[in-house]
């Protein structure tokens, strides 16, 4: 197949474009900034030149959004509601205009859009969107106003020849340097991988191994679309994805945090405490009832694999840059 991958740049787009290419397949990733072969420039808002890499092609796995991994400030809230939108948009347009349109369209979209819940998990068709519980950090909302933004516009473009998907992507593991495991392990190895703020919020999570097969199974499915979760069928609560994490590594012990401790801490790492504090609970509905089976659905033996991996890396090996 040929496949493109709008804002491929980053650790989700690497994952995929890896994968993909081992398996003998095509791919063509747009970037703000192409960096070697196999790269066409594209600004993520406008039709241009690169459209032509659409037309014809089986696949677009659109992953294009300013990452998420940074302060919640109304600036960057606003860079990342806007480079989600306007890069569906351009996506749909671009698609639209095809004289040989992709089979399928994959959209990337976020496991953040279910609300903060401890008491059930959320799966398609009886999860409860977010943007309204009571107790929580008003901006959470926001959050959640992305992911619906991102959903709609491309619920809207007008691709008839085209079945669209939206992937509620959870976390996605994986040993890259620059990832999110990348810095939870940094954590655990300082001692400080703990519970924070008690560590019952679940966390939702998927081996990068599991989320390639997911997108290879949903490619091929032509009778699943619309919103899709990819998550391990088993979310943990955060003191003990930490736990197990701690116990791969073979550290004894983490020190817990409070929330205002997390506060101080995402501060210094840049980030926001709603990666560490809002519970996902969510499960993958969809995907079971299709028929997919998880290689790695727990994750004691996940983060044995991850871990294993992490320690025979190369050392030279680069941080993935950020998705755009």
């Amino acid at each position: 197949m040929k496949i493109v991958l709008p804002g491929g740049t980053g650790q989700v787009g690497t994952v995929l474009e890896r994968a993909l290419t081992a398996a003998g397949h095509e791919v063509v990733v747009l970037s703000r900034r192409p960096a070697g072969p196999g790269q066409v420039r594209w600004d993520g808002r406008t039709l241009g030149p690169w459209a032509g890499v659409i037309d014809g092609c089986d696949m677009v796995v659109n992953l294009a959004g300013r990452s998420v991994s940074c302060r919640y400030t109304p600036a960057n809230l606003r860079a990342m509601m806007d480079s989600r939108v306007d890069s569906a948009r351009v996506v749909g347009e671009a698609i639209a205009a095809c004289v040989r349109p992709p089979r399928v369209w994959l959209q990337m979209s976020t496991a953040t859009v279910y609300a903060h819940r401890f008491d059930a998990p959320n799966d398609e068709r009886s999860g409860v969107i977010g943007g309204s519980e009571p107790g929580v950090p008003g901006y959470w909302a926001y959050s959640v106003e992305i992911a619906k933004a991102w959903e709609r516009e491309q619920e809207r473009a007008d691709t008839p020849h085209t079945r669209k998907v939206a992937l509620r992507s959870a976390m996605v593991m994986s040993p890259d340097r620059g990832g999110v495991l990348d810095v939870l392990l940094w954590l655990t190895r300082l001692g400080l991988g703990g519970p924070v703020a008690g560590g019952g919020q679940y966390v939702s999570w998927i081996h990068e191994h599991d989320f390639v097969r997911a997108v290879e199974f949903l490619a091929g499915r032509e009778d699943i679309a619309g919103p899709v979760n990819l998550a391990a069928p088993h979310p943990v609560p955060q003191r003990v994805l930490m736990g197990e994490l701690r116990a791969a590594w073979g550290v004894p012990a983490g020190l817990p945090a409070t929330a205002w401790m997390a506060e101080i801490g995402a501060f210094v790492l840049r980030t926001d405490t709603e990666l560490l504090l809002k519970s996902r609970r969510v499960v993958p509905g969809r995907l079971l009832e299709a028929g997919f089976v998880f290689d790695h659905p727990q994750w004691p033996q996940a983060a044995a694999d991850l871990v294993r991996r992490v320690r025979t890396r190369p050392r030279d090996r680069r941080p993935a840059p950020e998705a755009r």
